[in-house]
């Protein structure tokens, strides 16, 4: 369980295909505090530390999380968030996020609003994944608040912060991004889609 409130930043250093999966090599400054076996959200996505050498550690991505998020896209000198799983008794700064992407969603807009930046993303909402106005999202691991719902479309406002301490900062209009949604949300529209 996470909390979406991104810890620091790694850079991608090797990827390695094997089979079907990708062991991906992320060199950070938190490194040295990881253990195998220890769970890290990677852009949002729970990956297990497979090996750790000097300031860098190796994740596995399996074929279901290269083809349901944008790990597979990662390249060399990629950066990415990085967030450790909560502490139990830790403040929960951010909202309950598990590490499970639900779906990506493609940046369609970006436009300054007096000091903050709102982004604009498009998803699938025939997935049953919902957004409302003053809900919790997370993108690329981060969470945000939803300044604007539509159908198949939400917006948020990144104030220059988290702007300039996550990927936002790398962020272009097309790019494709992991997007967790709320969990509440979603058994809300689970139990609404059996009750029909």
């Amino acid at each position: 369980m996470f909390t979406g409130i991104i810890e620091t930043l790694g850079v991608v250093k090797n990827i390695v295909k094997e089979q079907e999966n990708v062991h991906i090599t992320i060199q950070s400054n938190i490194t040295n505090e990881l253990k195998i076996d220890q769970s890290v959200a990677h852009n949002g996505v729970c990956l297990t530390v497979v090996d750790i050498k000097n300031d860098e550690y190796t994740v596995t991505a399996i074929k279901e999380t290269l083809n349901k998020t944008n790990t597979g896209k990662l390249k060399i000198n990629t950066i990415v968030n990085l967030e450790r799983a909560m502490k139990l008794g830790d403040r929960l700064d951010g909202h309950m996020v598990q590490g499970h992407v639900d779906e990506t969603g493609i940046c369609t807009n970006m436009k300054d609003e007096n000091g903050s930046t709102v982004c604009t993303f498009k998803y699938t909402s025939s997935k049953n994944n919902i957004t409302i106005e003053k809900g919790s999202i997370t993108i690329n691991g981060i969470s945000l608040t939803v300044v604007n719902s539509k159908k198949d479309e939400f917006s948020v406002a990144i104030i220059p912060y988290t702007w300039e301490h996550t990927t936002f900062k790398t962020l272009q209009i097309d790019d494709v991004v992991n997007l967790e949604f709320d969990v509440i949300g979603k058994y809300v529209a689970r139990l609404t889609a059996y009750n029909n």
